[in-house]
């Protein structure tokens, strides 16, 4: 009750709360449906066997039931090895590689279209003179920054999430994950694949 008398003698502090609201509105969703699925008990499903059996049992519907498993996943905080070791130890590690490369994409596409639908270009409204110099610099050469960003974090939800808020443009964002994706997912099926064949897994 006091909050909402201050508001109202102090018009400022509605301004903020407002230029925050976007954000507010993203945390909320991403919280409800963490929640929606870990208390469903559906992100115990997300295991290294049920996406094995998945891409198994049709491998045309099981590789786009892949793909949007992995899309649902990376909202949910789903480590992207899972879905590339499941495609790599079913597939071998050219065709996992190809197939966990679309899937990742997509993932990335649907991540942001959600999060831009909701919070829009939030980070630009922050009054934080380090978060405007870094998207100055952004902006500068955004598909490079795109690029380098996917390559040293890949498909990490956090950073989705920070590359949707900050207003960058589909294209550049589609662009710079087009060409930093295939080097990481090159050398992690690399890995899985020397670790499959060490332990003798496949």
């Amino acid at each position: 009750m006091g909050q909402i008398i201050d508001l109202a003698i102090n018009p400022l502090g509605l301004k903020r709360m407002q230029k925050y609201q976007r954000l507010i509105l993203v945390a909320v969703f991403l919280v409800l449906l963490f929640a929606i699925f870990e208390l469903s008990g559906l992100r115990g499903q997300f295991t290294l066997k049920y996406l094995q059996q998945v891409i198994l049992d049709n491998k045309a519907s099981g590789l786009l039931i892949f793909v949007l498993v992995f899309s649902l996943g990376n909202l949910v905080q789903i480590p992207g090895w899972v879905f590339l070791a499941a495609a790599v130890l079913t597939l071998g590690k050219t065709m996992g590689g190809v197939a966990t490369y679309v899937a990742a994409c997509v993932s990335c596409v649907v991540t942001f279209l959600a999060i831009r639908f909701l919070g829009g270009s939030a980070l630009r409204q922050l009054d934080n003179k380090f978060a405007r110099r870094l998207l100055e610099h952004f902006d500068v050469h955004p598909i490079r920054s795109i690029l380098i960003l996917r390559i040293l974090f890949q498909t990490v939800p956090a950073l989705n999430y920070t590359l949707a808020l900050s207003g960058a443009r589909f294209r550049d964002y589609f662009i710079g994950t087009l060409l930093g994706l295939p080097v990481p997912i090159a050398l992690y099926c690399l890995f899985f694949d020397y670790l499959a064949r060490t332990l003798k897994i496949i």
